[in-house]
């Protein structure tokens, strides 16, 4: 049997989001494809004998500078070369190489070996501009038989220039060199790209964002439903040579944004000023030139050239569904769902809090249910919507609030309602949940999730609620009485010895049934992980956390906002702040109570030195007061009378005149003189 003929084409920037899906399709066309990356600068997708197509090309951001001879030879092997210009952000460097590329083949036409096809993928940019071709039919869409008449967007001129150059360079010689243009709405599907944002936003439960009046025709494409046109331009070679590639949808920006907000998100818009979308950080400037475009576009040659299966026809909001899903499987944003089980005061909610920090999960228990239930019943009481009774909120609201008064809980029915609505919420279905101490029994578990899954549902579709994993806590009974015992005071009214008994009683006995819970997860081959608690201090959860990482695996979510991260670090930095300034008060404290400890001791001392000083002056005084004594009542008065003496006299030798006439007044006679 004869093989069949394989086609090379040459596609630049593989790795990039048009090309990419491109490739994938056209690797796919027939079965047995696979992908291999040469190096750095060229990307192939390599077939075997059973392939009509091989793939080569280029990638987007070559690690060394790119190698134009690499670029010159793929582009003369391959026998079609398809350019992708639709999701470039940077006009000016893209369109000169592709038209580079152009006129390099265009003069090698001669030599070619064989017949050639070039195909240029543009957007519908270059028809931003374009007056209708009745202004009094504004219904009246733009066709491809009138793209002569187009015009650009203002920073759309060189997409709408280079394909004028493409169409002109390939009427020449159409037998050997043949080109193509297909103007590409914008594209959706497989992740998104352009979309990104809006299912962004909506997957994190927030409003969906539209710019402007929303009132905009966007002109969309699935990124399948394009690289088929394409697949069908290089088997086909149809005689027209510009192509809309557009689905049948016409929808509104804002019924897109509505429909991605109501299936992935909280359903809930908010109309924003056009100017916002250019100061998102999220978005570029040729992006939001495209949201912000307003055209209705009818894909007249596609329809009546090719015939090939669509994967999106009718646009991205009649299915919504199958992108949502896609958009899930190709990010990896699919929900962790987790239960936690086991006894009494185990530890169940720290460790469920520690499992949804770490995972960014939704942590779901009974009581934290029912009070959302009443919260949002008391809400629909006092604020009913247009045209709704609200008879029987009352009387729901009316019948739990008696059943909690009384300590009667609730019926079974209801609570298992309540817990699989709170289970099918978008943030559960979206990043997924931690259930703690529910299902206790396998017939609760049975209706709880058994009741939604619909008929050929898998276990690990988006839409089931079944847990993915079961974690189940074990601790011996001694260990728990132990542990309730030497509970804080804030947690002993709700964990007292009594209600502990009893809630302990009740689980051993629903444990000694035949039919208990695990059952269930056995028998939809989800085994539990049982790990055994046996010490109260927190830094034991660490095997505990490492082992549901084995388990569950990484994160599948986007991580911490920009916002989130900003918050954190603002957290982060008044901790340190605050920790700083406690630091810097005890340090102070400290300086002050030891300036303190040394102005005491300094002050003991002064008063110490002061009593020695003066109790040294007293023993001073003590000693000398006979001397001074003697002096003042024996020799002052005479020693006065002889200095008077001198100087009434005023001899030439005073010591020697008061020396005589001491001697000669002495008061106490001959023998003093002699003893003198």
């Amino acid at each position: 049997m004869a093989q069949p003929e394989t086609t090379r084409v040459f596609l630049n920037n593989v790795d990039s989001y048009a090309s990419r899906h491109i490739a994938q399709v056209l690797s796919r066309s027939v079965a047995g494809a696979a992908v291999n990356t040469t190096s750095d600068v060229e990307a192939e997708l390599v077939s075997n004998h059973r392939r009509t197509f091989q793939v080569v090309g280029t990638v987007s951001h070559p690690s060394a500078e790119e190698r134009p001879h690499v670029v010159e030879q793929y582009t003369h092997l391959a026998r079609t070369i398809s350019m992708n210009l639709s999701d470039t952000e940077k006009l000016f460097k893209p369109s000169q190489k592709i038209f580079c590329s152009l006129v390099a083949l265009h003069s090698e036409v001669e030599h070619f070996s064989g017949p050639k096809m070039f195909i240029l993928i543009s957007t519908i940019m270059t028809w931003a501009c374009s007056k209708p071709a009745d202004p009094d039919d504004l219904e009246l869409p733009f066709t491809d038989a009138i793209f002569w008449s187009r015009r650009a967007h203002p920073n759309f001129e060189r997409h709408i220039d280079l394909e004028r150059r493409v169409v002109k360079m390939g009427k020449t010689e159409r037998q050997l060199f043949s080109t193509y243009v297909v103007a590409a709405g914008l594209q959706y599907g497989m992740g998104e790209q352009i979309f990104h944002y809006f299912f962004k936003k909506s997957w994190l439960g927030e409003d969906g964002p539209v710019f402007g009046d929303g009132k905009n025709i966007v002109p969309t494409i699935h990124i399948h439903d394009l690289a088929s046109v394409v697949r069908s331009v290089i088997q086909h070679q149809p005689r027209p040579y510009y192509l809309l590639a557009v689905d049948d949808s016409n929808n509104t920006m804002e019924e897109i944004v509505k429909k991605i907000a109501s299936v992935l998100g909280p359903g809930r818009i908010q109309k924003k000023p056009s100017e916002e979308a250019f100061l998102t950080k999220d978005l570029s400037a040729l992006e939001v030139d495209s949201l912000l475009v307003s055209l209705r576009m009818e894909a007249a040659h596609i329809k009546k050239l090719f015939s090939f299966n669509w994967a999106c026809q009718f646009g991205l909001v009649e299915n919504i569904e199958v992108v949502v899903q896609e958009y899930r499987q190709t990010r990896g944003l699919l929900p962790v769902r987790l239960c936690v089980l086991g006894p009494p005061a185990a530890g169940k909610t720290t460790v469920s809090k520690k499992i949804c920090e770490y995972y960014r999960l939704h942590h779901i228990t009974v009581k934290g249910s029912v009070c959302d239930t009443i919260a949002r019943l008391e809400q629909a009481v006092r604020n009913p919507d247009p045209g709704e009774s609200t008879q029987e909120a009352q009387e729901q609201l009316s019948t739990m609030k008696e059943r909690l008064e009384q300590n009667r809980g609730l019926e079974e029915e209801l609570l298992l309602n309540m817990m699989r609505d709170k289970l099918t919420t978008h943030p559960c279905k979206n990043q997924g949940y931690v259930l703690e101490d529910f299902p206790q029994t396998r017939e609760q578990a049975k209706e709880l999730f058994d009741g939604k899954e619909e008929e050929g549902t898998s276990q690990n579709s988006s839409t089931s609620i079944i847990p993915e994993f079961v974690l189940c806590l074990e601790a011996t009974e001694a260990f728990l009485l132990d542990r309730v015992l030497n509970l804080p005071e804030s947690c002993v009214q709700e964990h007292n010895c009594e209600n502990f008994s009893r809630r302990l009683a009740a689980y051993n006995e629903k444990q000694s049934e035949d039919d208990v819970v695990l059952n269930y997860f056995y028998e939809h081959d989800i085994i539990p992980l049982q790990f055994a608690i046996s010490s109260n201090d927190e830094a034991d959860c660490l095997p505990l956390m490492q082992k549901v990482i084995d388990m569950v695996g990484q994160p599948r979510n986007y991580g911490p906002s920009s916002q989130e991260v900003k918050e954190e670090e603002r957290r982060k930095a008044g901790e340190r702040l605050r920790r700083e300034a406690q630091e810097r008060a005890e340090v102070e404290q400290m300086e002050a109570d030891e300036a303190r400890a040394r102005a005491a001791h300094w002050a003991e001392w002064t008063k110490k030195l002061e009593e020695v000083r003066q109790q040294e002056e007293e023993e001073l005084e003590a000693t000398s007061r006979p001397m001074r004594d003697y002096l003042m009542e024996q020799v002052v008065p005479t020693l006065s009378q002889g200095l008077i003496e001198c100087c009434r006299a005023q001899p030439q030798d005073p010591v020697d005149f008061l020396a005589e006439y001491l001697l000669k007044n002495n008061p106490f006679g001959a023998d003093h003189e002699q003893l003198s």
